[in-house]
């Protein structure tokens, strides 16, 4: 791809935050009339009450897919919450939970692994564990890396990609904390996934925010999308997530996604490059709102909260001319005349 070639970006969402009920239709039905061609698939129901990704049986994988197909969408992300749990059995007051090692891995990773490649996406988003509250994460940085070591082998040898999003009260918190990750796993295999409001949360400037951006990009696979307005919210070592209340659409916050979305401009043909050599069909930028409220282990926005979201993203794309592609009268007339 030459430099002087127009940027154009690819739009997901995580389609679970369209629907309180999270039922597939609802949220595939928005999906669709919104225009979107990926989802990332996190919470579901499909008729059996709402289930985290990896707890789909084997006949709702199957109505799923094909559910998928019925409204034209395709998967860009499994959004899995593979490795957000403690990195060691210690109580520290926290409600996040211990699953003991290998277990986890022949479990849990390889459930995500199995569904990544069912529903035909090369992409796995994940975590980097979390360390016990109030400890230095420094302390489990060799061994969050051996573990990711071997998420991230497993991984490749099933043709996938796991990334690691930069999140709050995780070991790999900040881009300092994710790069050091990065340098012990060293592998093509496992890429950071960027999130702006994620660190906004944590008491990050939108200065601050761009330079974490700055030292991410080399290894960003893909973005997610959601702000965040600070209003004095102080740097913290420790986020209660659950009282999180001032997510906004893109560009009336404080994570600075018109600077961020302008520089990756400038290094859009090597991170594309990068993508593309392990399959990666573009960059993904994935709504994640939260309009309505987010919390530790998702969020919601409603239908009308994930259109203001899409719709904001757009206008703020349009401005600064990066190109993106929603569905057309073409793409209808192609589905239909199969």
């Amino acid at each position: 791809m030459l430099m002087n070639q127009p940027v154009e970006v690819l739009l997901s969402g995580f389609c679970d935050e369209i629907s309180t009920s999270k039922r597939i239709d609802e949220q595939f039905s928005v999906a669709a009339a919104l225009g979107l061609r990926y989802v990332t698939l996190r919470f579901l129901d499909c008729g059996n009450g709402v289930k985290n990704i990896l707890s789909l049986d084997h006949n709702e994988r199957s109505l799923v897919r094909q559910r998928l197909t019925d409204f034209g969408l395709q998967v860009s992300t499994l959004g899995s919450p593979v490795g957000k749990v403690k990195i060691v059995d210690i109580p520290d007051g926290t409600s996040n939970v211990f699953r003991p090692w290998p277990d986890y891995l022949d479990n849990e990773v390889a459930r995500a692994i199995e569904l990544a490649q069912f529903f035909d996406t090369k992409l796995v988003r994940g975590f980097s564990f979390y360390h016990p509250k109030g400890s230095d994460p420094r302390e489990y940085f060799a061994l969050a890396a051996s573990r990711l070591s071997e998420i991230v082998k497993r991984c490749a040898d099933a043709g996938l990609v796991f990334g690691l999003e930069v999140e709050a009260n995780l070991i790999g918190h900040n881009a300092s904390s994710l790069l050091e990750i990065v340098e012990r796993v060293k592998h093509k295999s496992m890429r950071l996934i960027f999130d702006g409001a994620n660190l906004v949360t944590q008491g990050y400037s939108t200065a601050e925010v761009f330079q974490q951006w700055q030292k991410m990009k080399p290894h960003v696979g893909w973005l997610h999308v959601k702000d965040y307005f600070a209003a004095g919210t102080e740097r913290q070592s420790w986020v209660d997530e659950e009282r999180l209340n001032q997510f906004v659409p893109v560009g009336d916050g404080d994570s600075g996604y018109a600077e961020i979305f302008q520089d990756m401009q400038t290094t859009f043909a090597e991170i594309a490059s990068k993508a593309a050599e392990i399959g990666i069909p573009g960059i993904f930028l994935d709504l994640e709102p939260h309009l309505a409220g987010g919390g530790q282990y998702g969020g919601f926005s409603g239908p009308d909260g994930f259109g203001v979201a899409l719709r904001s993203l757009c206008k703020l794309l349009d401005c600064l001319d990066i190109g993106y592609r929603l569905r057309g009268f073409v793409d209808l007339r192609e589905r239909h005349t199969k």
